[in-house]
């Protein structure tokens, strides 16, 4: 199996009241995680995943809206998309969520699906994950608007692709210096040739739609609203996701805890000292 055939998935299409909803649902276990994927992401591309699936659990990820075969029209906001998520989960026949999964700019509704529905989620673990504080810079949020929107981003990303495949070193140096405070040459000696092919093929299967513009949109603060059990796992090193934001939600939710990873940057998943952060989640899910 190729590192693109890995991360490419197959998903379904839910036809709710609210609208459509793009979903993957994996797994054999009895009880299931919801994961909100990052920007540029879709419910089509699975990445860390198999510290939920390897222990047993169901993985359920929908495509938040904007992304893949899930619009706009569906649901703008966080709240309106958690509740969308909620009633996607009892269709299922999901009474009980183990965990919902924050990834990135996904953490925002991964919080408020929590604080909104507290019976049905009973933990929650965010990585990497945007929280409440402003986000992002303004040059990102400038040039997220100039690249992203859904008019160039199509372009964009065929540039990316195009990059990738004929210059891949300079495509990876490109991409991951805007994810990490280190200099570049660190993070790209840092990365195994397995990671490097992992990368070169998630940036080569990402496209923004019309989400990441609507992530860049302001959402009301619900992290005091959050009393699930919370592990919150971030790096200092990440220029995209200022490590403030992990402190500021562990400062803010009653029982959070604040893992450190010790990745160069953004991506977790690719850090030397990330199985042991699989087996933090993992226990942490273990404890009922």
């Amino acid at each position: 199996m190729t590192p693109m055939t890995a991360l490419l998935r197959d998903t379904v299409t839910a036809r709710l009241a609210a609208g459509a909803v793009e979903y993957r649902l994996e797994g054999e276990g009895p009880q299931t995680v919801v994961i909100f994927h990052g920007g540029h992401m879709r419910a089509g591309l699975a990445l860390g995943e198999e510290v939920f699936t390897l222990s047993g659990h169901r993985v359920l990820a929908p495509s938040r809206p904007g992304y893949g075969g899930t619009p706009l029209t569906t649901a703008t906001a966080p709240a309106a998309f958690a509740d969308v998520t909620a009633r996607l989960c009892r269709d299922l026949g999901v009474e009980r969520v183990a965990a919902v999964v924050g990834v990135s700019a996904g953490g925002r509704t991964a919080l408020t699906m929590a604080a909104r529905h507290p019976r049905l989620v009973r933990r929650v673990i965010l990585q990497s994950a945007v929280g409440f504080l402003p986000w992002p810079d303004r040059r990102t949020r400038l040039g997220g608007r100039l690249v992203f929107n859904p008019g160039a981003e199509a372009a964009t990303w065929a540039a990316v692709r195009l990059l990738m495949r004929a210059a891949p070193r300079a495509g990876l140096r490109l991409l991951l210096r805007d994810l990490s405070t280190r200099p570049v040459r660190q993070v790209m000696a840092g990365l195994s040739e397995h990671d490097r092919a992992e990368l070169l093929a998630l940036f080569t299967l990402m496209r923004s739609g019309e989400g990441f513009v609507n992530d860049m949109l302001p959402v009301p603060d619900c992290a005091r609203q959050v009393t699930q059990p919370a592990l919150v796992i971030a790096s200092r090193t990440d220029r995209s996701v200022p490590f403030s934001h992990a402190e500021s939600l562990v400062a803010t939710m009653p029982r959070a805890e604040l893992v450190e990873s010790r990745a160069d940057g953004h991506l977790i998943w690719f850090a030397p000292d990330y199985p042991a952060i699989a087996g933090k989640i993992k226990d942490f899910l273990a404890a009922g």
